[in-house]
């Protein structure tokens, strides 16, 4: 595993310690088991239009129609509902073993196919799909290995690693602000997706030059990005990780585009999907499900949205909303075969800085999410909520944040920009915060060394409340189901209807011989 050597890394040599109650942990443990358990028993029996595309980019199929939309997606929904229970390799197995033909021509003879006009099965029709998908996944275990071997060669720097974001709308320029994020010391380089991306309900094809606050997430994107953080890390001597987005109604989609043209980390988080942009939760959860799989056979670090919810929710009285989404979502991704130590559990330092000892409450949040899932590379999000555009204050609030990643042992650090809340950052903006960022870390390498959490103080006592209201909730949740939770509101302050919400209608039932050839080998 290429994160073995970061797992154990804890910030200087040591960081500071919480006391804290590990038989309520362990409760907590064993309730968000049983939740995830309960998702996973209501989408097990379920796949999705975004699935089945997913599967056929998998068996190898790309490129566009005469009319530009997307093969996968034509060929999903020439087929429609009603033949997709029983998976899309069925069908287009059944053409090529009748046909004798390779994947392309049977896309084609599928379209071309009057409407209503009946399909015949053949007998020998998991032949061709077992051996296409034989093919595709050793395509993700090329990227793997070759991602182990030029991280032997090139080490990136120990963590904390600087996550930084570039999100220009034209990748091609994106391309030469990551690689100048890169020589200023960024080791974690973001492409930010435009502007409702997550919504569409299908992948654009090609490189794009237009977005909207972001790129649009494209496999030639990816290329294009992945080959200039290659080339830039060769100069630099260290690996350079690429991370991208793939939550939304494409969550799967993008995670296989990602895997085959290695990304190292990928936002994938059906609750943020859920709750900020009202997509089905039944649907999302059932592309999650599949999505990590994917992830997870990958190598790829996953990341999680619960900094999202101080945004819309009150930071102090939520905090154990954060913490029960982080248990919830360490159990959905084990069950769908990810390792801890592609776990990056997200959380965010957004209190209210005219809060009196707010910088302890969010040293405890910190130190309690490290010491709960020590394995995990963290990522750990910058004040936002609270920057007002005033660039001395924000600058100041970057600084005590990266004071407490460094003295919590945070992996994955999105640097603050000293112009939130004035302006797109620019490449000075980079500059200044990864200049903050490596002053703390250098001055204050070994400073958890010198310290002691007093015992009985305000540290330990907010950590302790934070786990008790935490596990009280992951019970409530236990007893009733996730899905009711979101109904309420619970996290983030917004609620959700099971039946409500984005691309409901592409939730389709499995039929007793439905079949997916990646499923079992991506989960083992």
């Amino acid at each position: 595993m290429w994160l073995s050597s970061i797992s154990s890394w804890k910030g200087g040599s040591t960081v500071l310690e919480l006391k804290i109650d590990h038989q309520l942990v362990k409760r907590c443990r064993n309730a968000s088991e049983k939740i995830a358990s309960q998702v996973n028993e209501t989408v097990s029996g379920l796949t999705t239009v975004s699935i089945e595309r997913t599967i056929l980019r998998l068996l190898g199929l790309d490129g566009v129609d005469a009319d530009e939309v997307p093969l996968p997606n034509a060929l999903v929904e020439s087929l429609g509902h009603e033949r997709l229970n029983r998976g899309v390799s069925f069908w287009l197995g059944s053409q090529m073993a009748a046909e004798n033909c390779d994947l392309e021509s049977a896309v084609a003879r599928i379209l071309q196919r009057k409407k209503g006009a009946a399909f015949r099965r053949h007998e020998r029709w998991k032949e061709p799909i077992e051996d296409l998908a034989a093919k595709g996944a050793s395509r993700i275990d090329r990227c793997r290995v070759d991602r182990a071997e030029k991280m032997a060669q090139l080490p990136p720097s120990k963590p904390p690693w600087f996550y930084c974001i570039v999100a220009t709308g034209n990748i091609y320029e994106d391309a030469v602000q990551a690689q100048a994020a890169a020589r200023q010391g960024a080791q974690v380089i973001a492409v930010i997706r435009s502007t409702a991306q997550s919504l569409l309900d299908y992948v654009p094809y090609g490189a794009t030059t237009e977005g909207f606050a972001g790129t649009f997430a494209t496999q030639e994107n990816f290329r294009v990005m992945r080959e200039a953080l290659d080339e830039v890390g060769e100069e630099l001597g260290r690996y350079i990780l690429l991370c991208n987005y793939c939550s939304g109604l494409c969550m799967p989609e993008i995670a296989a585009m990602g895997a085959l043209e290695r990304l190292d980390m990928m936002l994938n988080d059906a609750m943020y999907g859920i709750i900020f942009r009202n997509i089905n939760m039944v649907r999302t959860l059932t592309d999650q499900r599949f999505s990590r799989m994917i992830n997870g056979y990958a190598g790829i670090i996953i990341n999680t949205g619960e900094d999202n919810y101080l945004k819309t929710d009150e930071g102090l009285k939520a905090a154990h909303t954060v913490l029960a989404s982080q248990f919830i979502n360490e159990q959905l991704a084990a069950q769908s075969g990810v390792p801890e130590e592609q776990m990056g559990l997200g959380h965010a330092f957004e209190l209210d800085p005219s809060l009196e000892d707010g910088f302890l409450f969010e040293l405890a949040q910190a130190l309690l999410s490290r010491q709960i899932f020590p394995n995990a590379p963290l990522k750990y999000m910058p004040p936002t909520r609270y920057k007002t555009g005033d660039i001395f204050q924000g600058f100041l609030q970057d600084g005590l944040f990266n004071i407490v990643s460094l003295l919590s042992g945070q992996h994955i650090q999105l640097l603050g920009m000293l112009s939130e809340a004035a302006q797109t950052p620019g490449i000075h903006d980079r500059e200044l915060a990864l200049n903050n960022a490596r002053y703390i870390v250098g001055n204050m390498r070994h400073l958890g060394e010198e310290l002691q959490v007093k015992p009985g103080g305000i540290l330990e006592r907010r950590a302790s409340e934070v786990l008790r209201e935490c596990h009280d909730l992951l019970e409530q949740i236990a007893a009733e189901s996730l899905f009711d939770t979101l109904e309420k509101g619970t996290f983030a302050g917004i609620p959700r209807g099971r039946r409500e919400g984005r691309g409901r209608e592409g939730v389709i039932q499995k039929s007793a011989d439905y079949y997916n050839p990646f499923e079992d080998a991506l989960r083992n």
